[in-house]
């Protein structure tokens, strides 16, 4: 066992539930196939941080993904809850150090990984910011609950909220550098991800002609 912890949360990657706002562009088999490339990316991304991992599935355990594996199944109400209960696993575990991210980021790799890790030595939380006002990793030396409460999950406002909160409470904040995940056609064809992917390119085409 290691100190420091990875959570990885995955979305079952089932037709029709994921990327469903891209859906509405190339549709739920364009949408299938670029999700699960981004969890390729995910899991080679992880696979290359020497640290424990855990993988919270969203509705089922997938064996086939990340073999020899902690896996498991999200568990809580909306998306807050469900990372504070995976946290909290973790904690109880004995780890000290713990970052989650998402498993639909086509730039993640191992170094945003190590250094979401690294900077818990120093600071209480550590956010990854998204370009769409999110976050794409957090990360806690220690539980705390109130991030993971009353938020609004899933719009622009997300991170400035929760960094205000935190200012108030003068709790050590890390920041790294910001990602774009894709949620739109225009984030898809936008990102070298999809730019150097042909076969990826080939089969949205295949599928849209």
């Amino acid at each position: 066992m290691t100190d420091a912890l990875v959570i990885v949360f995955v979305k079952n990657i089932k037709l029709g539930t994921v990327k469903t706002r891209l859906a509405k562009t190339i549709g739920d088999y364009g949408a299938f196939e670029v999700y699960s490339e981004l969890v390729k990316i995910t899991e080679k991304a992880t696979l290359e941080v020497d640290v424990d991992t855990r993988i919270y599935f969203s509705n089922a355990v997938v064996d086939t993904k990340w073999p020899n594996t902690f896996k498991t199944i999200q568990n809580g109400a909306d998306l807050g809850e469900r990372m504070l209960n995976a946290f909290k696993d973790g904690f109880e575990a004995g780890y000290k150090r713990i970052v989650l991210i998402g498993s639909d980021l086509p730039d993640i790799n191992s170094s945003h990984i190590k250094k979401g890790i690294d900077a818990l030595k120093n600071n209480t939380i550590v956010f990854g910011p998204a370009e769409d006002g999110g976050y794409y990793l957090i990360g806690l030396s220690q539980l705390k609950e109130s991030v993971f409460v009353n938020k609004p999950w899933s719009q622009s406002n997300l991170l400035e909220i929760t960094l205000k909160e935190l200012e108030k409470q003068q709790t050590k904040v890390g920041i790294l550098n910001t990602l774009n995940d894709i949620d739109t056609y225009e984030d898809l064809i936008a990102s070298d991800f999809y730019k150097s992917n042909k076969k990826l390119q080939e089969k949205i085409q295949q599928l849209n002609d």
